[in-house]
């Protein structure tokens, strides 16, 4: 899902960001609602998946419609790609790692980018081993070969922290592989590649059903509340265009009170045609195991404590290049109109 890099400035620019501050910078294009018609709002959302089951849900059950939006998603895979586009006016929402805003605005961007919106608040990913392990414990990855998400991405800073926290040293105590791409780890595990292996769903839920591995762990557990996935735009969208960021919460919330409040199986047939490889009940038993350990945030707020919680897990992994102020990276206002 996430994740995304930059540099202060060797360590960071290898890793992709730094290029997209020098995209020239042009007003950026949503339509204006006072003619009557909707107002679009162009996102760009870093992967597809169940994870950001709300976003679909906005969209299917009509609640960006009830606020005279038109939501134009696009795929845009990866966090580096997904700044770029947002940067580049070719998106006016990023959904991303919040930890992207914190490698961009480290660059002292001409128009900074703010967090208005928080999707997930935990980790997506599962520790999944090879072999059946009802009584595994952390112990067990002692000497073993990991399959982990990237550098500098939360997954992989958030499965690090995991380790840490129940007695680990990620880079040696176990054989932690990251060379893989984020989109064949899951293949890469099938393979033979990895005593266990971070993975996201559904592939998770889909092992088990094949009998190609197991959950034995959830790293949003255990590493906690933060934001994990946000939505994420220019100031100068904000100053711009703050109104439609209003309505655009406001629809947000409602699909975050329907995951919240109908079953899993709602959910599931809600945001279906987004998922034409997985059957609605794996979709379904996914919804279920994120919603049975608070994975989709309730409303659309980012609160202090988490913020600094996720600023705490990267500097843990060394990928923070400087911490970075909540109230200037945070905007609550938006969620409070739309709430009021």
């Amino acid at each position: 899902m996430q994740g995304g890099k930059m540099i202060i400035m060797n360590k960071w620019i290898r890793r992709g960001l730094a290029p997209v501050l020098a995209v020239p910078l042009i007003l950026t294009a949503c339509s204006n609602g006072d003619d009557g018609e909707d107002d679009t709002i162009e996102v760009g959302e870093v992967t597809r998946s169940i994870f950001y089951a709300p976003l679909y849900v906005a969209i299917e059950e009509g609640f960006f419609a009830d606020e005279n939006i038109d939501i134009d998603l696009t795929t845009t895979w990866g966090g580096d790609t997904t700044m770029t586009a947002l940067l580049s006016n070719s998106a006016d929402v990023a959904l991303v790692g919040s930890e992207t805003s914190i490698y961009v605005n480290a660059q002292n961007p001409s128009d900074p980018v703010v967090n208005f919106g928080a999707l997930t608040q935990t980790d997506g990913t599962f520790l999944v081993s090879r072999e059946p392990m009802p009584d595994f414990s952390w112990e067990d990855l002692e000497g073993t070969s990991y399959l982990g998400q990237r550098a500098g991405g939360m997954p992989q800073m958030a499965g690090e922290y995991a380790l840490r926290q129940n007695g680990f040293d990620p880079h040696e105590d176990v054989e932690l592989d990251q060379s893989v791409d984020f989109e064949n780890i899951a293949s890469a595990f099938a393979s033979g590649n990895g005593d266990f292996v971070q993975l996201f769903e559904p592939n998770a839920t889909q092992f088990e059903e094949e009998g190609i591995g197991h959950v034995v762990a959830s790293f949003g557990e255990e590493s906690g509340t933060l934001p994990y996935t946000s939505f994420i735009t220019k100031e100068s969208m904000i100053e711009e265009d703050e109104d439609v960021l209003v309505r655009f919460n406001r629809a947000i919330y409602e699909a975050q009170q329907f995951v919240e409040n109908e079953s899993p199986e709602a959910v599931a047939a809600s945001i279906a045609p987004y998922f034409d490889e997985a059957s609605e009940e794996v979709i379904a038993n996914v919804v279920e195991r994120y919603d049975s350990q608070d994975s989709y945030a309730t409303d659309p707020y980012i609160d202090e404590e988490g913020w600094d919680h996720l600023q705490d897990i990267m500097d843990e992994s060394g990928e923070l290049p400087k911490r970075m102020d909540y109230e200037d990276l945070v905007n609550t206002d938006i969620t409070d109109l739309a709430l009021e």
